[in-house]
């Protein structure tokens, strides 16, 4: 699809697979790109799965200081202030409902939760998994470690012998009534549950309209199915060349792969196009 023209105040951008490499890693060209932008004055949001604690990247390498959308939209973060702006949070009623469904459709299933806080593991959830998720933690059953929580920013289920697309497939129709569900594991079966209703364009459409700023005037960049919304909310929605096919499905325009550096290869075609549009306007 051709791209469209047009005043961009807006650039959203999900973090793994899109800017961010699987060892914390961000080019020096995304880096530019993105310094590029807020120097032309433009609003840049970060969006991600991640929850506050996992935001180093952005500080080290971007040296970014505004507002980054935390557990798929569950937690707004002011970066510079190193506190929690807004949460939208899952009742741990619902919660424990919807275990109970995957639990009976998945015996084998194993939960976690992340709070506001931190994350909450049940045993058995980290071993098929990167040892690091465990670190100091140790893991309990939910219904002991959440005493006195109100609700969860993210709620995830990991199982084995499945694909995360069959996974999300048996899972998510079953408990649409309690929870939204996603996956953002390129491979390995884990789904991500917030509060119904919730996914990353409804906190963004929120920051946007904040700052009077249109969906016609954002760009916004993913890689997987959690970022489709997100995709389809902005102006301008790029999938990534080497991400999910649901997403370059979902997206009206792809950038180039991940290892291309596509967002910045879009980022500066969109910064030169300012000045011819802004001469055009002024005409």
């Amino acid at each position: 699809m051709q791209e469209r023209t047009g005043p961009v105040r807006l650039v959203a951008s999900d973090m793994d697979g899109t800017i961010v490499g699987a060892d914390n890693s961000i080019s020096d060209r995304t880096v530019r790109a993105f310094r590029a932008c807020l120097a032309a004055g433009i609003d840049v949001v970060f969006v991600t799965g991640r929850p506050p604690r996992w935001l180093d990247p952005l500080r080290e390498r971007i040296g970014h200081e505004g507002t980054v959308i935390c557990s798929n939209g569950a937690i707004t973060y002011d970066l510079a202030q190193d506190r929690v702006l807004s949460t939208s949070l899952l009742p741990l009623e619902q919660m424990f409902s919807a275990a109970e469904v995957i639990r009976g459709l998945f015996p084998a299933v194993r939960f976690a939760a992340e709070t506001v806080d931190g994350i909450h593991l049940e045993p058995g959830f980290a071993d098929t998994g990167s040892a690091e998720i465990l670190g100091s933690i140790v893991p309990r059953p939910l219904q002991d470690s959440l005493a006195g929580q109100t609700g969860v920013a993210k709620f995830l289920a990991r199982t084995h012998d499945i694909s995360p697309d069959e996974f999300l497939h048996r899972v998510a129709p079953a408990v649409a009534d309690l929870v939204t569900t996603t996956h953002s594991a390129p491979s390995a079966p884990l789904l991500e549950m917030s509060r119904p209703g919730l996914n990353k364009a409804v906190t963004l459409a929120g920051y946007a309209a904040a700052r009077g700023i249109a969906a016609a005037e954002s760009v916004a960049f993913g890689d997987m199915p959690n970022d489709i919304q997100m995709l389809n909310w902005a102006g301008r929605g790029y999938a990534m060349a080497s991400g999910h096919p649901a997403a370059r499905a979902a997206a009206d325009y792809t950038a180039p792969a991940f290892r291309d550096d596509g967002v910045a290869v879009v980022l500066e075609r969109l910064l030169d196009a300012r000045p011819a549009a802004s001469e055009a306007g002024a005409r």
